[in-house]
């Protein structure tokens, strides 16, 4: 495994040292490297050098022109030249640019580094609760949360998933005194493997059942709360039948998570129960030092800058004044279970935008109780809210909430009819549309998910999705599926790369981007941008496109040795797009 410097960092390097030779009293300075449409690449950082030393930002840039080694054979810079007031215009060489991309093609990585210094990042993430129906609201943690685990640890980063699922609080008592006098409702038709469908129906019946009795008898409704005061005592009993329920919604769960594409692991589930035992310790030491204090009975932590509408502070209420905990309790107990047991150098929570508050004191709490600091720190990768095409909050037209299930199953069924329409071409077999729908389905979700800003909320509009133009999946991954179709009608002709040829310029526009996957995966790491990971997805696959049509690669034939390097510019666009769609957890089918 060999990370491969990119043409950038080259380039940065031979300019930053010509800086240090002509200034070398302003020290190690950053030439402001950037893309450009003038040229490969522009220089800018000359201006604020120049300024800093009182010098002629021009002549400064025309002196480390001069001294910076261009057109040779083994030079990496092909020409500069100074534009306006000292920018720097740099053109890299065709033969550096083909030698960095055989380099990635000859790395099972690409040629992408790991970090440097690499922590640990437990991410909270797809907390559906138990005995209730996961809805539209709860796709995208799921899918935000899968595509950052896999970002963070394609870095080399140690990833530790835990779905915080919601498997506590008041309304089991009701839940389980209906199961204790009704102990054949969870009850399962057949031996043999439940599925999802049947056991959320389970849940669903018994939750509207015991939900009618406690509005409409009082005398359950005391048994139900008395039932409560036992489940939170761990009286044997009751535990075994909440065990039921959580079990029970395991098998649904797990079933969605499937259709999603989505590995869950057991021991990666952790709910609210998980952190009981840790509660009455956890507000111990936030009152004994002084973090928490008492207010009308109840456990509170102030903040100057946290105000209700009548002025008055809100707190975060971690010990209720009936000595009930509320979520903080549980929260700030999984911050010390995470940072302590666990080892983490970062948390991050994909939760959704509407609880920042609640989680900007929760992460405050933890920092005054010194559970969090500089070497440990916890974000909140907040998301927006999926919306319907009318911009309004997604429902069903009765004005209920979108089940996920039914939402993937349309997707799926539509996707399957687009790859239907085509798999007369490519001579799919039934298997293999079904196959390809599925996946085309879910990506096209996912997708339209993942490439917007996690922080903005954005329509879901399945015609839009599985749509074979614009920035889809579905538009990705056909463009993966013909550059696999080309390769396949090369016959004998082979991917080679060919330093010595003039590229064209869609063959070096494809070829720098080709460059610039590693960098592109460190900033979506350290920025929790899963979005500029599909940014530059679709931007690949559209210059791949005006390549095709401006570079022949099977027809007409080119000569051998230009056939042969475009074949490998095939060949390395296709394992960028499939890895990078892998890391947003989408899959690239070979034919489509």
């Amino acid at each position: 495994m060999a990370s491969v410097p990119s043409l950038a960092s080259s380039v940065d390097q031979r300019v930053a040292d010509a800086l240090a030779s002509a200034l070398p009293e302003a020290g190690a300075a950053d030439p402001l490297l950037r893309r450009s449409d003038r040229a490969d690449f522009q220089a800018n950082g000359i201006l604020a050098l120049a300024k800093k030393a009182k010098a002629n930002p021009r002549e400064l840039a025309t002196t480390v022109v001069g001294s910076i080694p261009t057109g040779g054979d083994t030079d990496v810079i092909k020409e500069i030249e100074v534009s306006g007031p000292g920018f720097l215009n740099i053109t890299v060489a065709d033969r550096a640019i083909i030698e960095t991309l055989a380099a990635r093609a000859g790395d099972d990585r690409l040629g992408v580094p790991l970090a440097a210094n690499p922590g640990t990042t437990v991410i909270d993430y797809a907390q559906p609760n138990v005995a209730k129906e996961m809805h539209v609201g709860h796709l995208r943690s799921a899918v935000i949360g899968a595509a950052m685990v896999e970002i963070l640890e394609f870095t080399g980063e140690k990833v530790i998933r835990r779905h915080h699922i919601g498997d506590w609080g008041t309304q089991f008592g009701m839940l389980i005194q209906y199961l204790l006098e009704h102990p054949h409702e969870l009850d399962h038709k057949a031996d043999g493997e439940v599925s999802g469908e049947e056991a959320m129906s389970n849940l669903n019946r018994l939750y509207k059942a015991s939900r009618a009795l406690f509005d409409s008898d009082e005398e359950f409704k005391t048994r139900a709360r008395a039932r409560v005061v036992d489940l939170q005592a761990g009286e044997p009993e009751t535990l075994a039948l909440w065990q039921r329920f959580v079990d029970e919604s395991k098998i649904y769960f797990y079933s969605v998570f499937n259709k999603l594409d989505m590995d869950i692991q057991d021991p990666d589930v952790v709910g609210e129960s998980g952190y009981n035992d840790m509660l009455v310790e956890t507000c111990e030491l936030l009152e004994k030092s002084g973090v928490a204090v008492r207010s009308n009975g109840a456990l509170c932590v102030f903040f100057d800058d946290v105000k209700g509408q009548d002025g008055n502070p809100t707190p975060l209420i971690v010990q209720k004044s009936d000595g009930g905990f509320g979520y903080a309790a549980t929260d700030l107990s999984a911050i010390r279970n995470r940072v302590g047991e666990l080892g983490a150098t970062e948390l991050i929570y994909v939760v959704d935008a509407r609880q920042s508050l609640h989680f900007r004191m929760v992460f405050e709490t933890a920092r005054r109780a010194g559970w969090l600091n500089d070497e440990v720190k916890a974000v909140q990768l907040a998301f927006g809210t999926v919306l319907g095409k009318d911009g309004k909050p997604f429902k069903t037209r009765e004005g209920e909430t979108v089940r996920l299930v039914d939402l993937l199953d349309e997707a799926v069924e539509r996707a399957t009819a687009v790859v239907r329409e085509k798999a007369g071409k490519v001579g799919l077999t039934e298997a293999e549309i079904v196959e390809n729908g599925r996946h085309v389905g879910i990506g096209a979700v996912k997708y339209a998910d993942l490439s917007t800003s996690a922080a903005r909320d954005y329509k879901f509009d399945l015609d839009q999705m599985v749509s074979l133009n614009g920035d889809t999946s579905v538009y990705l991954q056909y463009a993966y599926a013909r550059i696999r179709s080309i390769l396949r009608k090369a016959g004998d002709r082979k991917p080679a790369a060919h330093p010595e040829l003039e590229l064209a310029p869609a063959e070096r526009a494809l070829g720098l981007h080709l460059d610039h996957f590693g960098e592109l995966i460190a900033e979506a790491a350290a920025e929790h941008a899963p979005h500029k990971l599909a940014a530059y997805l679709y931007q690949l696959s559209s210059l791949f496109t005006t390549f095709y049509d401006q570079c022949p690669v099977i027809k007409p034939e080119p000569e051998r040795v230009v056939g042969e390097n475009r074949l490998f510019l095939c060949e390395l666009t296709a394992r960028t797009l499939s890895k990078g769609m892998s890391l947003l957890g989408i899959r690239t089918p070979e034919k489509l």
